[in-house]
């Protein structure tokens, strides 16, 4: 019998964007992140659009917009062609799924909301604070720091899943003095995601628009051998689709980017999947919302 799978849903138009954004240069561990989009694209139809614990049957448009040609490009030359087309995706779109390439992506993303950067909230999904100084030029270990530099304030940020032991005292220093929100791995484990971010969603409450920063190595390392980032005792990718699919239903959620997926990592799919997963459960939350 034929199944409906969820590259069946993509066409040229559609209420949810897809547009690849495959930035590989500037990482600070090198390797092919350039290669998640076409991958991504590849394992949707691994996927049915049928839901087993809701009942529900995914009937959205999903409008694939095709790669930002920014493969090869350090973070610097490949900000305005990331930030133009996202920005044409955002405002044509109810949620744009921007998929890196690298956490140098995220810059850009922010600046692609349509209100002025010290109005957008930001949410991050990552091991990693991302505050590394910005002297030595714009990599995927600084978009944190670069988007502070840009005027986005600490106040509008909060960083969910920090794992021990994979950042600096200064890092975190640096986090707090500018008002981040910081939320490390043991409190979503002891709390729930959920509650971390209706906490978070609240701290933003000030903002017109949110992003959210997808890195994929917040997931536990022996659930996602794709992320050269990932650390064991990380994010359980069950917890991972969870705040998937909860975000995506938050009205003011404009975008949200996955980064740092390298597939010449992988090992049996399993992150490839992973990130086809995600899709699905942003999808999922995005039908949730009021028409």
């Amino acid at each position: 019998m034929a199944w409906r799978s969820i590259a069946d849903l993509v066409s040229h138009s559609g209420e949810v964007a897809l547009l690849g954004a495959p930035m590989e240069a500037g990482s600070v561990t090198p390797g092919r992140c350039d290669l998640a989009p076409a991958t991504l694209r590849r394992t949707l139809k691994r996927f049915s659009t049928y839901d087993v614990e809701t009942g529900a049957e995914l009937d959205l448009a999903l409008a694939d917009l095709g790669d930002v040609p920014v493969q090869g490009l350090m973070p610097a030359d490949g900000y305005e062609p990331i930030r133009s087309a996202a920005s044409e995706a955002v405002a044509g779109h109810g949620l744009t799924l921007l998929i890196g390439g690298n956490n140098a992506v995220t810059r850009p993303a922010a600046h692609a909301l349509g209100v002025p950067i010290e109005r957008v909230g930001l949410i991050t999904l990552d091991a990693h604070f991302d505050l590394r100084e910005t002297d030595q030029g714009l990599l995927n270990g600084n978009p944190i720091r670069a988007l502070l530099e840009d005027g986005l304030p600490g106040r509008n940020i909060c960083q969910v899943g920090l794992a021990p032991f994979a950042n600096t005292r200064k890092m975190h220093d640096d986090a707090k003095a500018a008002g981040i929100g910081v939320y490390a791995i043991g409190a979503c484990l002891e709390r729930g995601i959920v509650a971390v971010l209706e906490e978070a969603l609240a701290r933003l409450s000030h903002t017109e628009a949110v992003m959210i920063d997808f890195d994929i190595d917040v997931i536990d390392r022996s659930q996602c051998p794709g992320a050269p980032g990932a650390r064991p005792g990380g994010m359980p990718v069950r917890m991972f689709f969870e705040a998937a699919r909860f975000l995506g239903a938050h009205e003011q959620v404009r975008l949200a980017d996955l980064t740092e997926f390298d597939p010449s990592l992988d090992v049996g799919e399993i992150t490839a999947l992973t990130a086809g997963r995600w899709v699905c459960e942003m999808l999922a939350g995005f039908a949730q919302r009021a028409p």
